[in-house]
């Protein structure tokens, strides 16, 4: 029988495990988004406290997201004019309307919009961004001075950052990266069960010492001189509480304001409701996260951390990965993950600045590799050419323009693409469906099209007769124009997320399969 007590324990380990992941990467992020370093520790102190007793999803952790580093920096960038510290303070206000209108869609019951959201647009637009952040945090990683511009100009920059690097500053970078990326690979379990990003400061912080990054001074090495100081630490204040900044209101009646707090707004929802998503197929007992309680849970704690001088906070996948790994089983997990954080911040700050912010590029030079990763193209392409085709066509737009037009891109050519395969515009907006039911049995006819645009009108269907009891129920697409892979990964899901009822795909021999793999798309021969 459980003790009134039991969880706590297990919950307490697991989000210390959490808190050494989340402690560099938070510093990381936010370095990279132009907020101060702590206002990354900020955010995840108050989504983790906050987040339980909001009813966050159990097994997610909130914090800092890289996926939001490019709307963050742009946001810093575009609304301070040349002055970080006025665009920070303006980015704050963009993020605190971009909040409030999370918690109006939570509120509305719109999670539910993100489980249809196409993989191949989400995928080519996390690809951009993996792209974008290394781009960013290569002059970081190589203490090398860099010209700046947008993502294509930065990407024309690295030869020449490589040139420029400086190499003592980049010795501990790419030694920081390796160790990064060779550290799940190693022989040793007990090693591996180490969290990577704190061994890498367990590395670095010592060899910074060492050059004593903490006053300024230059060093002669292969006929130059170059120049090591504390420009190159992590910079933090000497309280927490000096570090509460509040928003600047006085550029929302711009245009280019809104536009971030669309992207914010949309884009923090969107990337966190599908974190969400992916975390529970992780939940060894399959429960099923309220996905408009937990984007609540986000709204007001993103309310809350922007009125303070914090970044904007999602679900984040991979602190919450790490989280289930280490045994979580629910909720109070991202709450002691919150409280040991705040805790070292406010003991221990001095320890903090001794970090090389090379170290911190590493680390998100890696993430961004990780996003951009090759094997996400090639998994792309082994999903059929209409996939790949919209997966390249959100990384390319991404890249050349913003977040919003890259999805709005990659969206727009997934529903061309679908008709020219024969579905006709109609059916993209209707699910044409026939029910046939006897007992605990039913039977869903798709006639037209199973596709992303009408794939919460078969939802609905589905969770209607699983409510009346059904036991098990057959989507029948014999006769249906095209089954895309949206539609057929999330009736994937679905299933999993029924224990008590079998939900099954039948009819898939009779179209023929656009690519490779159960999911790719099916069209009607």
């Amino acid at each position: 029988m459980a003790t009134p007590d039991s969880g706590w324990a297990r919950n307490a380990a697991s989000g210390f495990v959490v808190f050494l992941i989340a402690l560099p990467l938070c510093l990381g992020i936010a370095m990279a988004s132009g907020f101060p370093p702590v206002a990354g520790v900020l955010t995840a102190v108050v989504g983790g406290i906050l987040g339980l007793p909001l009813g966050s999803a159990r097994l997610t952790i909130k914090g800092p997201a890289a996926g939001l580093i490019v709307i963050a920096i742009g946001a810093v960038t575009e609304l301070g004019g040349g002055d970080m510290l006025l665009g920070y303070r303006r980015a704050l206000a963009v993020g605190a309307v971009a909040a409030v209108i999370q918690i109006g869609l939570a509120l509305g019951k719109t999670g539910k919009f993100a489980t249809v959201m196409p993989p191949a647009v989400v995928h080519g637009m996390l690809a951009a961004i993996g792209v974008i952040i290394v781009a960013k945090q290569a002059p970081v990683l190589l203490g090398a001075p860099t010209h700046g511009g947008g993502p294509l100009a930065m990407l024309a920059d690295v030869p020449y950052e490589i040139g420029h690097a400086n190499p003592y500053v980049a010795g501990i970078g790419l030694l920081s990266m390796a160790l990064l990326l060779a550290w799940p690979h190693l022989p040793v379990p007990r090693l591996r069960s180490l969290p990577a990003p704190m061994v890498v400061l367990l590395l670095a912080v010592p060899l910074a010492s060492a050059a004593h990054f903490a006053a300024p001074h230059v060093y002669h090495f292969a006929n130059h001189d170059y120049a090591l100081g504390p420009d190159l630490l992590v910079s933090l204040p000497g309280k927490i509480a000096s570090a509460i900044t509040f928003p600047d209101f006085s550029a929302l009646s711009t245009a280019v304001a809104w536009k971030y707090v669309a992207m914010f707004a949309l884009v923090g929802a969107v990337e966190s409701l599908l974190s969400v998503v992916a975390v529970d197929a992780m939940d060894p007992e399959k429960r099923a996260s309220n996905l408009d309680r937990d984007l609540l849970a986000t709204g007001v704690a993103n309310l809350v951390v922007a009125l303070i001088g914090g970044l904007p906070m999602i679900s984040e996948i991979v602190r919450s990965k790490a989280n289930v790994d280490a045994g979580a089983t629910d909720a109070r997990s991202n709450f002691f993950h919150g409280v040991y954080l705040l805790l070292f911040v406010a003991l221990l700050p001095g320890i903090l600045h001794l970090i090389p912010l090379t170290a911190l590029g590493a680390m998100l030079v890696v993430v961004g590799f990780r996003l951009a990763s090759p094997r996400e193209f090639a998994h792309s392409w082994t999903l059929g050419v209409d996939q790949f085709a919209v997966f390249t066509t959100t990384f390319l737009v991404t890249l050349a323009t913003d977040l919003l037009l890259g999805v709005a891109s990659g969206l727009l050519l997934k529903a061309l693409l679908h008709v020219a395969r024969g579905v006709r515009p109609a059916d993209l907006r209707s699910d044409a469906l026939v029910v046939e039911q006897k007992g605990e049995t039913a039977r869903v006819h798709v006639r037209g099209a199973a596709v992303f645009l009408n794939l919460l009108q078969l939802q609905a269907r589905l969770q209607a007769l699983h409510d009346a009891g059904a036991k098990r129920v057959d989507v029948d697409v014999h006769d249906a124009r095209l089954v895309d892979h949206t539609a057929l990964l999330r009736l994937e899901q679905i299933a999993a997320e029924w224990p008590d009822c079998t939900l099954e795909v039948v009819g898939k021999d009779a179209l023929r399969a656009v690519g490779k793999g159960a999911q790719c798309c099916h069209v009607h021969t």
